[in-house]
């Protein structure tokens, strides 16, 4: 019986003695750290597009990760700390469905992701296209009696605009913001910015446009404006 304590209890006694400390402190601080669930509402970045490639989809996919954890890394929780991360390398154009999983979520470590809401979600791409469009100037106002609008010059005349191939095409003319003229008997100058009403097409150029309104006189015997 000496020979059996000897060999199997007191053996390393001091190190089989440390290590039960260690486990009892480790446990009592995972049972005072209670579980917590939370959920984060976050967007799903896109990595690798290629570079002559868009996305054909208004509406930026987002998901809801709901994970689980210590209570004290739950309650440091940032919405910045997790993010969907999705690889777009050597995609083409046309649809694709994609899955959400958890390989997909990054997260802190402590946490883990036990559901996401959608699963999946649904894109288009479609080619990027680049061209020149003409700068429509919108100018609206009451005029004096016997004026109106004889010429309206935009400068620049045309705008370069870029987006996803078949939206691009589509476009005929950017606008100006509206230009309230009201009141001018000569001529006038007024800054404006361009834009396009498609939400997936940008207008490239960063620099305003310059609108001239330039008034003439309505010749006797017909109505002005």
């Amino acid at each position: 019986m000496t020979d059996f304590l000897h060999r199997h209890v007191l053996h390393n006694f001091g190190l089989k003695l440390l290590a039960l400390a260690l486990a009892v402190a480790l446990w009592l601080a995972v049972a005072r750290d209670p579980v917590a669930e939370v959920a984060v509402d976050v967007p799903v970045e896109f990595h690798n597009i290629p570079e002559n490639l868009e996305i054909n989809s208004e509406s930026v996919p987002r998901a809801q990760i709901w994970m689980r954890g210590p209570e004290r890394i739950v309650r440091r929780l940032r919405s910045a700390d997790v993010y969907a991360e999705i690889e777009l390398r050597g995609m083409r154009v046309g649809e694709r469905t994609f899955d959400l999983t958890a390989d997909q979520i990054r997260q802190p470590k402590e946490l883990e992701v036990v559901q996401i809401v959608p699963s999946q979600f649904h894109l288009t791409f479609d080619a990027r296209l680049t061209r020149q469009v003409p700068v429509h100037p919108r100018v609206v106002g009451n005029f004096a009696p016997g004026y109106e609008i004889g010429h309206v010059v935009a400068e620049p005349s045309t705008v370069t605009i870029s987006g996803p191939q078949k939206r691009v095409e589509a476009i005929e003319a950017a606008l100006t913001d509206s230009v309230d003229a009201s009141g001018t008997l000569d001529r006038a100058t007024f800054v404006r910015h361009a834009y396009v009403s498609d939400p997936l097409v940008r207008v490239m150029d960063p620099n305003p446009v310059r609108v001239t309104v330039i008034m003439e006189r309505v010749p006797s015997g017909t109505g002005g404006h």
